[in-house]
């Protein structure tokens, strides 16, 4: 079966995933413990992909700063108040050998992953952390080099940016905007020969998974690189995606990208960038800038990856207010893109885990919430959603001097076999109305039948009426249709 072309992605913790089986099992818990129904329920479900998080063998180096920092212990306390020190296992982004981590079961135990997800018709996404590695990385002491080094006048400035490591000082990895991560080191992409290294890494996790997410990726950009050290660097992206396509043709690339690089990085060969734009306006509870944001063209938006939490932003749940969460939840998922979804949102957790920590709290599952988005993945099975064609859909006020037809957003799904779909949402705090403008040419003549996916409602409509004036709603806070259009006469 060939790919879809809005694909549906679903993201594990696995460190946490593996510590809830542990609980279970009464032992350490292995990839080879996911159990098979687990993986039958994701491939049920209508998921493509599965990217299991922090897979990479960490450095003790690393995770002892991670013990160490006052301000991050105070964090993840609030997020596990019976916070343990062998809970804090240190963050999966300062890798120190790409290879499985020994806790986990090894390499053998995610190539057995891998065939599982594979006979399900699931692929395999793993992490790539280029900007930077743990502290206790071979390559300090064997390729120097690979790193980008100060002076004393450097540490003594900003010692929250740079370390003493034996006679050197060494920068942590970070961005241009904030202070460096003291558990990992930055590295040296104006050197050609840490480019030619990170190119081989990559290749190497291409014969073990079917796609990357790649950490912080516009961190790499001769640019960005340029702005926060001062040294130029020869673009790294292009000749890495290419290389690794020699060999492996289908091989997806997924950006974390923020600052509006998004486009940037997709020229350079992406399939997915965060779309974190869109993630940022529907958090402002404004319907005109979410609605100008899916004005920009298909060719853009196809490659968004669309989310509503992931393990860098607080959880839905506890971010969107309960009928704002699930009109949040529509405009994400059933626009054009890839659909990313994150572990415990569909239960409705409140509580974002540290990166650093192995263990999660226990919270209760939020059953409506729960039922809300088992519609969402059953829309997302329909091949209208997953392979249609999409269309932006204008609203109109529903009678002079009424102005809440901008709070509406709408859009038509159309199916190759002329499924026919619409969506419209109210995404506002109050009751608006409008006629949203039908984005089909041939409804006069029939009757046609408009089915509400997400609820119980039927209306029956008269496709003359529906060309000229376009369907009447009248929708309460934060409402919203997923209509399925049928013609019944």
């Amino acid at each position: 079966m060939p790919p879809a072309r809005y694909p549906s992605l679903f993201q594990i913790n696995t460190r946490v995933r593996l510590a809830e089986l542990g609980q279970q099992l009464g032992r350490k818990a292995t990839l080879d413990d996911l159990p098979d129904a687990e993986l039958d329920a994701l491939a049920a479900d209508g998921f493509d992909l599965v990217w299991f998080l922090g897979v990479w063998q960490t450095g003790e180096a690393s995770r002892r700063v991670s013990r160490s920092k006052a301000e991050w212990l105070e964090e993840f306390r609030r997020a596990l108040p019976d916070l343990r020190e062998e809970d804090i296992t240190g963050s999966p982004f300062a890798v120190r050998a790409y290879r499985v981590h020994e806790d986990f079961g090894g390499d053998g135990a995610l190539a057995r992953l891998r065939d599982r997800l594979r006979r399900r018709g699931l692929r395999l996404i793993l992490d790539f952390v280029p900007n930077h590695v743990a502290l206790d990385h071979p390559w300090v002491e064997e390729r120097p080099g690979f790193f980008v080094y100060g002076t004393e006048q450097d540490l003594l400035a900003k010692p929250q940016n740079w370390v003493r490591r034996g006679a050197g000082i060494l920068a942590y990895g970070r961005d241009p905007y904030f202070d460096g991560w003291p558990d990992t080191l930055q590295l040296n992409y104006a050197n050609p020969d840490l480019q030619l290294a990170m190119i081989a890494e990559l290749e190497r996790i291409a014969g073990r998974c079917d796609g990357v997410r790649c950490d912080m990726a516009m961190l790499v950009l001769p640019e960005v690189f340029e702005r926060t050290w001062g040294a130029r660097a020869d673009p790294f992206w292009p000749k890495a995606i290419q290389d690794v396509r020699r060999g492996y043709p289908a091989f997806l690339f997924m950006a974390e990208v923020y600052w509006d690089l998004e486009w940037t990085l997709l020229l350079q060969g992406f399939d997915y960038a965060y779309d974190k734009r869109l993630y940022d306006r529907l958090e402002r509870f404004e319907a005109g800038p979410v609605r100008q944001h899916f004005m920009a063209g298909l060719d853009y938006q196809d490659r968004l990856a669309r989310f509503l939490e992931n393990h860098d932003e607080p959880r839905a749940a506890a971010t969107f207010p309960p009928d704002a969460h699930r009109a949040a939840a529509v405009l994400t998922y059933l626009t054009p893109g890839l659909r990313f979804f994150h572990q415990g949102q569909r239960a409705g957790r409140k509580v974002r885990i540290p990166m650093h920590l192995g263990r999660g709290p226990s919270e209760p599952v939020d059953e409506v919430l729960r039922a809300f988005y088992d519609r969402v993945l059953a829309c997302l099975r329909d091949p209208a959603f997953r392979d249609g064609i999409w269309q932006l859909l204008t609203c109109r006020p529903a009678w002079e001097g009424n102005p809440t037809a901008d709070d509406f957003i709408a859009f038509s799904w159309t199916s190759p076999g002329d499924r026919r779909r619409l969506v419209a949402v109210n995404y506002s705090g109050h009751r608006s109305q409008c006629y949203v403008g039908m984005g089909w040419s041939d409804l006069a003549g029939r009757t046609w039948r408009l089915a509400d996916r997400m609820g119980e409602s039927v209306y029956d409509r008269a496709g003359g009426d529906l060309s000229e004036r376009g369907l009447y709603l009248d929708v309460p806070a934060w409402g919203h249709h997923v209509f399925d259009v049928d013609p019944i006469g």
